[in-house]
């Protein structure tokens, strides 16, 4: 039943260590797309520890669990994990984990309900302000122009994803700098963000207690636009995406002392102007192969006692 506890600590441990090893390192904004994957991988082995020592947890509490775990296996492999001298609180971990996991997958389900009610709401504000022409069919322009007074730009998720600008953005943006807006949020839509966000979104509003995915939270909705302007700037040039920005957000006042919601942006500003080399292929695939090795140690800590047992 150590197995359980080790598992337990594992996650507890990745939950700490995993959001500060990432604070503190240098290279996530040079290379917010492995930075993503890194965080993503982190999360992983956090659930994975918990649904693991679950497992494990109702297979020491009750027999029946066990038949089903551990069907086929040899007699050696349920002894290694030392099942029967498994204590009274084995059920109550078990139950406690499968408690939080249901309440993952309703935070998961509220999250995708709203978020398709705020795109229909959205799509429907959208053919209010912008009607359709004889003959053309909802969401088939993926470029939408609507009369504003503010310069804004986003785009509407979906299986058509729209992108939308105002006319106030139109007369703003200079030369390329449109086409380098079009690009980022062609970036977003592209690289489906919107499902980090959501996930991410789910797993903090669902268990606001845990750091790791208030912080998981934050990283994904800063490192996606991050990564969408590099998108931007591989075709258009960082001078052009960084001026682009300033135009769409200086009537916001974000550059101003006052901290407002887009805080951000000065930051991305920045990043863009003064850029740091990006980081070597081989440098960038071994960050990528340690971020994946982060939900594999769960699942050697479970599978070791057995592999033991049969060797």
């Amino acid at each position: 039943m150590m197995v359980s506890v080790a598992l337990l600590m594992l996650g507890a441990l990745t939950a700490v260590l995993g959001p500060r090893l990432l604070a503190r390192a240098q290279w996530p904004d040079r290379e917010p797309v492995v930075a993503l994957w890194a965080w993503q991988c982190v999360v992983a082995a956090v659930i994975l520890c918990c649904a693991l020592s679950m497992i494990l947890s109702a297979s020491a509490a009750w027999q029946a669990v066990r038949g089903q775990v551990f069907a086929g296996a040899p007699h050696g492999v349920m002894e290694a994990y030392a099942l029967q001298a498994a204590g009274p609180w084995a059920a109550a971990t078990a139950v406690a984990l499968a408690l939080g996991g249901v309440w993952t997958a309703a935070m998961l389900t509220r999250e995708i309900v709203r978020a398709r009610a705020r795109r229909r709401q959205r799509r429907a504000e959208l053919v209010v302000r912008a009607p359709l022409l004889p003959g053309e069919e909802p969401g088939s322009d993926r470029l939408v122009v609507l009369e504003g007074e503010r310069p804004d730009a986003w785009w509407l998720p979906g299986a058509a994803p729209q992108l939308v600008i105002t006319t106030a953005a139109l007369h703003r943006l200079k030369g390329r700098q449109l086409d380098a807006v079009l690009a980022h949020e062609q970036g977003h839509a592209q690289a489906r963000h919107d499902w980090l966000l959501h996930s991410s979104g789910a797993l903090a509003a669902g268990f606001p207690q845990v750091p790791v995915f208030a912080a998981f939270r934050d990283e994904m909705h800063r490192l996606v636009e991050l990564a969408a302007d590099d998108v931007a700037s591989r075709r258009f040039g960082r001078l052009t995406i960084a001026l682009a920005l300033v135009e769409l957000n200086e009537h916001r006042g974000v550059f101003g002392p006052c901290a407002v919601p887009q805080a951000e942006v000065p930051a991305r500003v920045n990043r863009l102007l003064s850029p740091l080399p990006r980081l070597t292929a081989g440098r960038r695939l071994r960050l990528t192969a340690v971020s994946a090795l982060v939900p594999l140690a769960p699942l050697l800590v479970t599978f070791v006692p057995g592999l033991r047992a049969l060797g």
